[in-house]
C-alpha cells in the first residue's frame, strides 16, 4: 500500500490491515517515501503508520517496502525496528535500499545523495550487530558506534531492494535475508517476466554464502487472477508476491474490494 495520498491517513491503513487479515492475507507492506513529486500530496510517516498497523493487527507480516536506509541513521532505525517488532510480537520484516530519489529525499536536505550504495552497505551492518544485543564497536567511513550495546535484542528479517540490471543490489542482497527486484526505467509488473525472475534468482543465489539459509525472493505487481503467471513464478523462486494497491488501481473503494476478496491463488 502507497503511505500517500488517501492512503497517507493512519485510520485508513490500519482498516486496510485489519481487513487483510480477515480476508485471509499472509502480509501487509506500505511505502516509505518521504517526499512524493508531487509535494502537495500528503504523506504519512511510515514507521509510525506501521506501529498502529502492528498494534492492531495479530497475525499478518508487516513492514516497510522498502525504506531508504542512507537517509536515516541507523542507529535510530535499529531501536525503531526492534520496538516495532516486539509491539508486532514477531512478525515484522525490514525493507531496506537506496530509495527512488537523490534530489528529493537526499540533496534537497543536505544529504549526499551520492554515496547511497557505500551508505547502505554500512548501515546494514551497524543496524544488524546493534539489534543482536551485543557490544557494537564500528568505525565506517560514514557511521560510528563506540562501545554501545542495545537491549532487548531483536531478530528481524530483512529484504534488500534492488533495480535489475545492476549488479551490486543482487550481491547485497545474497547476505541477507531476502531480495526484492524491480526493473529499471520500466513498470516492473509489466516486464518482471518469471525468466528473468530466474535470472535475477541464480545470480543472487551465486553470491550467497553457503552457510546462510534459504532466500525470500519477492516481486510486487498486479495478479489479475492470474493463478498460471503466478505458478511460474514460483517456479522460478519466488516465495513472495506483493499485490501491489493503490489509487491507480480504481481508488479506495475498489481497493477495499480487491483486499476482501483475499489472496491470489496458486
Amino acid at each position: 500500500m502507497p503511505n500517500l495520498a488517501e492512503y497517507a491517513d493512519p485510520h485508513v491503513l490500519v482498516e486496510l490491515a485489519l481487513a487483510a487479515e480477515r480476508a485471509g492475507w499472509d502480509g501487509f507492506f506500505i511505502w516509505d517515501h518521504l517526499v512524493p513529486e508531487d509535494q502537495s500530496t500528503p504523506a504519512a510517516d511510515p514507521q509510525i503508520a506501521l506501529a498502529a498497523i502492528a498494534a492492531a493487527t495479530s497475525r499478518v507480516r508487516v513492514g516497510a517496502l522498502v525504506t531508504p536506509l542512507p537517509r536515516r541513521r541507523p542507529h535510530k532505525v535499529a531501536k525503531e525496528i526492534a520496538t516495532l517488532q516486539q509491539l508486532a510480537r514477531g512478525r515484522l520484516i525490514f525493507g531496506a535500499a537506496i530509495g527512488w530519489s537523490a534530489e528529493l529525499e537526499y540533496d534537497a536536505f543536505g544529504e549526499d545523495g551520492s554515496a547511497r550504495g557505500d551508505k547502505l552497505d554500512e548501515a546494514l551492518s551497524v543496524l544488524s550487530r546493534l539489534l543482536t544485543g551485543e557490544t557494537v564497536d564500528f568505525a565506517g567511513e560514514h557511521y560510528t558506534v563506540r562501545g554501545i550495546r542495545f537491549a532487548p535484542p531483536a531478530k528481524v528479517p530483512i529484504w534488500i531492494g534492488g533495480g535489475w540490471p545492476a549488479k551490486r543490489p543482487f550481491r547485497r542482497a545474497a547476505q541477507w535475508d531476502g531480495v526484492m527486484p524491480i526493473i529499471r526505467g520500466a513498470p516492473h509488473e509489466e516486464t518482471m517476466t518469471p525468466e528473468l525472475l530466474r535470472e535475477i534468482v541464480a545470480y543472487t543465489l551465486q553470491h550467497r554464502p553457503s552457510h546462510l539459509g534459504p532466500l525470500d525472493v519477492v516481486i510486487e505487481g498486479n495478479s489479475e487472477g492470474d493463478r498460471a503467471a503466478l505458478r511460474e513464478y514460483k517456479a522460478a523462486g519466488l516465495s513472495w508476491y506483493i499485490e501491489k494497491l493503490g489509487w491507480w488501481r480504481g481508488g479506495l473503494d475498489h481497493v477495499r474490494e480487491q483486499i476482501h476478496r483475499g489472496p491470489p491463488e496458486t
